[in-house]
Parts: structure tokens; C-alpha cells; sequence
């Protein structure tokens, strides 16, 4: 059971793309979970309703859609194009289909982690005269910081799963735009492949464990800083 150049391409491809995705997506995902966490604006349950749909369309619907929206013969695609930005059939295309996959778990996560901390802490600092931007970086987000890195966590675990979406979206290009997870398949699809998808799923199984790993050490190592001990 050996392991060829393709697939450590691929490995290092679905690295890339899920970490890439993941640095993109938690700025947002954080702003938009404490959106509706802490406002209340027209139009909340249709952004609620709109983070949420990729948890419940096919994902295979998902890269269809990302297709017909940015693909070379869309006007947005060839607006992009233009711009030197390419994302149908690109490994960048697969960084907005991770992003898109896993910024429900991220937003999901922060949110439940914001509602978590009493809004009276958040009204005392602004009674005292702190502004917005600090009552949430003084107060909520060091509270929320295992809310965060969960998000981070299970997005970066998503993004690195993720199959549906990008196959559909930006194909399976070995070198180019095939992820672990497309490897693995396409290692399925050649007669006598089983020992290489072997061989890849022990790969990815070996960075599952080592990220759960880091996420279990930096959460001791953040609750430890909250609890001041």
C-alpha cells in the first residue's frame, strides 16, 4: 500500500483550500453569528434562512449553483475573469465552495457561543462608557474564544471533507483542483485502486485525529487563560 505523488498533491491541495477557507470564513462567520445573536433588523430570518441553506440543499445543488453564478460564461464569472480572478474549474473555486459548505457549523457555533454570555456584562462595560468596539473585544470575544475556535475547528474539518460542492464546481483535475476527497473517489473508479483510497483515508484520518488533537490543546490552554489559572 503506497501512497504516489498525486496523492500527496492532493493532500497538500485540500490543506491549502481548508485552510485558506477557514482564515477567510471566520472573520465573517463571527460578524455574522453575533448579528443575530445581539440585533434584531428587517430581513434577520431571511440571513438566518440564507447561512443555513447549504446545511440543507444537496451538495451537488450547491456546486451547481456556484457553477451557473461563476462559471466563465456567467456574467459575474466573466466579470471576474476580467479582473484576473478565476473560480469555475480553479482551486480558488474550491476555496468559496469550502467556504460556503462550512460557514454554517462556523456561524452555528459562534452564535450558540455569543447567546451564551450575559448581555448584562455587555450593558455594565457600556454604562461605564465604552464604545461597541470595545465592550465586544474586551468582553464578549474573550468569553467566546472556545465558541470561535469550535467554528474554526469544525469549518476546517468541513472544508477538508468537502466533495459534493467542488467536484461539481471545479471539477476533479488531478494537480489542479483534486482535493483528497476526490482522489479518494477517483482512486475507487480504477479497478485495483482499493489500496491507494486506503492509503489516502488513512491520510486523512491522520490529519482529522491531529487537528482535533490541536483544537483539544488550544481549548485547555484558552479555558485555562479565561478561568485565570
Amino acid at each position: 500500500m503506497s501512497i504516489d505523488a498525486a496523492a500527496w498533491d492532493a493532500l497538500r491541495l485540500s490543506l491549502w483550500v481548508a485552510c485558506f477557507a477557514t482564515l477567510i470564513a471566520v472573520p465573517l462567520a463571527l460578524w455574522i453569528a453575533w448579528l443575530l445573536a445581539r440585533r434584531d433588523f428587517p430581513g434577520k430570518a431571511t440571513l438566518n434562512a440564507l447561512v443555513h441553506l447549504p446545511l440543507v440543499l444537496p451538495p451537488v445543488v450547491t456546486g451547481y449553483l456556484l457553477l451557473v453564478a461563476f462559471g466563465r460564461n456567467a456574467p459575474l464569472g466573466r466579470a471576474l475573469d476580467s479582473l484576473g480572478l478565476t473560480l469555475a474549474f480553479h482551486w480558488s473555486g474550491a476555496v468559496l465552495a469550502a467556504i460556503i459548505m462550512s460557514f454554517p457549523l462556523m456561524v452555528r457555533a459562534m452564535r450558540l457561543a455569543i447567546e451564551a454570555v450575559d448581555p448584562k456584562l455587555e450593558e455594565a462595560a457600556a454604562t461605564l462608557g465604552a464604545p461597541g468596539w470595545a465592550v465586544f473585544g474586551r468582553v464578549t470575544l474573550p468569553l467566546i474564544q472556545p465558541g470561535i475556535l469550535a467554528g474554526a475547528v469544525m469549518g476546517f474539518a468541513k472544508a477538508m471533507g468537502e466533495f459534493g460542492a467542488t467536484i461539481t464546481f471545479v471539477a476533479n483535475i488531478p494537480g489542479q483542483t483534486q482535493t483528497l476527497p476526490s482522489a479518494i473517489w477517483a482512486a475507487l473508479q480504477i479497478p485495483g485502486g482499493e489500496g491507494q483510497a486506503i492509503a489516502m483515508v488513512l491520510m486523512a484520518c491522520a490529519v482529522a485525529v491531529g487537528a482535533v488533537a490541536l483544537s483539544e490543546a488550544l481549548a485547555r490552554r484558552v479555558a485555562r487563560r479565561i478561568s485565570g489559572a
